[in-house]
């Protein structure tokens, strides 16, 4: 890989991590239309520890008051029923699902499930799913002619079955072209969260998943022929894009719509399908390298 590749696949990652359009499908995408070698889940995996410390940084304030209150709770039953130190076990609970099936489905991670064919689809459907649940969080905000509006959940009400579905979401993102942000808060619109808690959630959420899994893929790459100059480079690039694209999202979800990302999903996944589909693209584009 080369410094420019470098730079180029850290930047699509700090762009894409946060949005709802997935990074594992455009760092892949990138690599087959510019004729590179696939980056691989390795590579993904530890330039999103990069984006996972600009999450650290953003929200340090909500983590520290969230660690520092769950081991309070350890030993102290007065610590028990305050929000941050239940936020801290919503956290752990809703990271099993990814914990488990990350390590069952691994193999179907770095083979199949990197097929162009199915993150198109992956990408047309989550596009869809996260339209209607965007419309029908939209309805409930604003009501309409015949109804009266609906107060949607903070984190405040978020239970412990609620955060298993968050989980559960979070992964489906195992699947390059789900995105980790999209299936969350797609998730928790269509249980009646907020825009602004459904996407802080997430991101509390990928936390301990992103870490563990760069750690994983840390520990096998020190085995193996990882050039490591270019893809700390690339990692360095996505802590600092990634930081500023928070900043944005988090405005930008206070008073607008997901429709732009819907439509942008439905639009990419099409014309992957196109050109797979009259030869311009394999569905197996820059895979052989991974």
């Amino acid at each position: 890989m080369s410094w420019f590749e470098s730079f180029i696949l850290g930047l699509v990652q700090g762009l894409t991590e946060f949005l709802p359009i997935s990074s594992s499908a455009h760092l892949r995408l990138t690599a087959a239309f510019a004729g590179w070698s696939d980056p691989g889940p390795a590579f993904t995996a530890i330039t999103q520890i990069g984006t996972e410390l600009a999450v650290l940084i953003y929200f340090r304030k909500d983590i520290v008051n969230i660690v520092s209150a769950w081991f309070r709770s350890l030993f102290s039953k007065e610590w028990r029923g305050n929000h941050d130190a239940q936020m801290g076990w919503l956290v752990i609970i809703g990271s099993l699902p990814i914990g488990v099936l990350g390590l069952t489905l691994q193999d179907a991670i770095e083979g199949p499930f990197r097929d162009l064919r199915l993150i198109a689809t992956t990408l047309v459907v989550m596009g869809l799913v996260l339209g209607f649940a965007d419309r029908r969080a939209a309805r409930d905000e604003t009501g309409g002619r015949h109804r009266v509006a609906n107060q949607r959940k903070s984190l405040q009400e978020l239970s412990i079955r609620d955060g298993l579905i968050f989980g559960v979401c979070q992964a489906m993102a195992l699947v390059p072209g789900v995105s980790r942000s999209g299936a969350t808060i797609s998730g928790g619109l269509l249980m009646g969260y907020t825009r602004e808690a459904a996407a802080r959630y997430s991101f509390l959420l990928a936390v301990p998943a992103v870490l563990a899994s760069g750690a994983f893929e840390l520990k096998d790459a020190s085995e193996g022929h990882t050039e490591w100059g270019p893809t700390i480079f690339a990692t360095v690039i996505a802590f600092v894009v990634g930081y500023a694209v928070i900043a944005w999202f988090m405005k930008f979800i206070s008073s607008k719509s997901f429709m732009p990302f819907v439509i942008y999903r439905i639009l990419l996944g099409i014309a992957l399908f196109a050109l797979i589909g009259f030869g311009v693209l394999s569905a197996h584009a820059a895979e052989s390298a991974g």
